[in-house]
């Protein structure tokens, strides 16, 4: 009785020698893996770093806003339009809860574009907010000084821009000091934030921010139209203390409806959105295109199971002979089953391991000629490994037990 030693190596010798016709079998799997692990590689990179980039927008932070963060049709924003408008007061409150380490007001409009002598910068947001926006939304004052509280009081026209702001308007001087103008009003640079980089291909350095009370004199909030109505308003941003993030959002959710005035059978006329739904939502983007996927790969794996069977079966044909002398010196039915079945799934975990290491260079490689990130998971090449193995068990069975269940004396007899 050979061992299962023997028969994988008894396996490779049978691939050496139909060299071309092994690799030719196993270019289905190759490629089915291949697209797997590459696009898997491809799609866990970006969702690190949109993990990543969530992340930087502030730890674990609660955003009371009068909308919510899942899309709405426009019935949904007449309803949100008639909600009431949060105010600075509200972020005043919020801060006094046990759970909550501070909450501040934000409200912003995104502007045509900010001017300073001949240079532009197009479509920057201006914010409006408090001496801890910085803090909050982890941004760090790179050079000059933060917001403070008398900036605050006293509506000063002082403000601190992103660094795209500060190198596009600014390329060969220093911002800080400089005069740029909003809306036909002056306001002086104090300060320069670091730079954050991207949020979903969108500047997080475009921004300038000035106090909320400024803001206020600089636009005054129009009511017209249903658009103005939801988002030109405030929201809160409310960071919570660590690991009391569940007990903030009650304990937000309760003092909110106190300050609505709501009964204890009326819907909440306020949202709380957090960072994980903009990760529910993202997840549920890439999971279509995960489930898409692995239907195309499922296809060219299919074709690369069905030539394994294919060459199984011509390998049965060819070795008919073989088999009956085996069985005559006493291999059994569980024997001969076992060695093919062995040949069928070695072929489909050469051909695993060639697309695996080929998805793996195809991922890199793409990942240097384009601004996707490429990450390789331990479960990507477990599943990579499944999947062959899995081709072929499913493809082997029938040619194995074809030749296990070949009459010895017939077998013999083939010419």
């Amino acid at each position: 009785m050979i061992s299962i030693f023997g028969k994988i190596t008894l396996s490779f010798q049978t691939f050496r020698t139909h060299k071309l016709r092994s690799f030719l079998t196993t270019l289905g799997i190759v490629i089915g893996v291949m697209t797997v692990i590459a696009i898997l590689s491809l799609i866990e990179g970006l969702n690190r770093s949109v993990a990543e980039q969530i992340q930087s927008l502030g730890s674990d932070l609660i955003y009371l806003q009068k909308f919510t963060w899942v899309s709405t049709g426009h019935r949904d924003l007449e309803k949100l339009a008639n909600r009431p408008d949060l105010i600075p007061d509200d972020a005043i409150a919020i801060t006094k809860l046990a759970s909550v380490e501070i909450a501040i007001p934000e409200i912003n409009r995104r502007l045509t574009n900010l001017k300073y002598r001949d240079n532009e910068v197009a479509s920057p947001t201006i914010t409006g907010s408090d001496e801890n926006f910085a803090w909050v939304n982890n941004h760090i004052v790179e050079s000059g000084r933060d917001l403070s509280r008398d900036d605050v009081l006293h509506r000063r026209a002082v403000g601190i821009i992103g660094s795209y702001i500060a190198s596009n308007l600014f390329p060969d001087e220093s911002p800080l000091g400089k005069d740029i103008y909003v809306n036909g009003h002056r306001v002086k640079i104090i300060g320069v934030f670091k730079e954050k980089g991207t949020f979903l291909g969108n500047s997080l350095d475009n921004f300038l921010l000035i106090p909320n009370t400024l803001y206020e004199k600089f636009f005054p909030r129009e009511r017209g139209s249903i658009f103005s109505r939801v988002y030109g308003g405030y929201s809160i941003d409310i960071k919570p203390r660590t690991g009391k993030v569940e007990q903030a959002i009650d304990e937000i959710r309760e003092l909110m409806r106190r300050r609505h005035g709501l009964t204890f059978d009326e819907d909440d006329d306020y949202e709380l959105n957090t960072q994980q739904v903009l990760l529910d939502l993202y997840q549920n983007l890439t999971n279509v295109g995960f489930i898409a996927i692995v239907a195309i790969a499922a296809i060219s794996l299919v074709v690369g199971g069905i030539g394994i069977m294919n060459i199984m079966l011509v390998s049965v044909a060819e070795r008919t002979r073989e088999i009956g002398i085996r069985k005559a010196v006493g291999a059994s039915n569980q024997n001969i089953l076992s060695q093919f079945l062995i040949e069928s799934v070695v072929l489909a975990l050469v051909g695993g391991i060639i697309g695996i290491l080929l998805g793996m260079l195809l991922a890199a490689l793409i990942s240097a000629v384009s601004p996707l990130k490429a990450a390789v998971s331990l479960w990507m090449i477990a599943l990579g490994f499944g999947f062959s193995a899995s081709v072929g068990i499913f493809f082997g069975i029938y040619p194995a037990r074809k030749a296990a269940t070949l009459n010895p004396i017939e077998a013999l007899r083939y010419e």
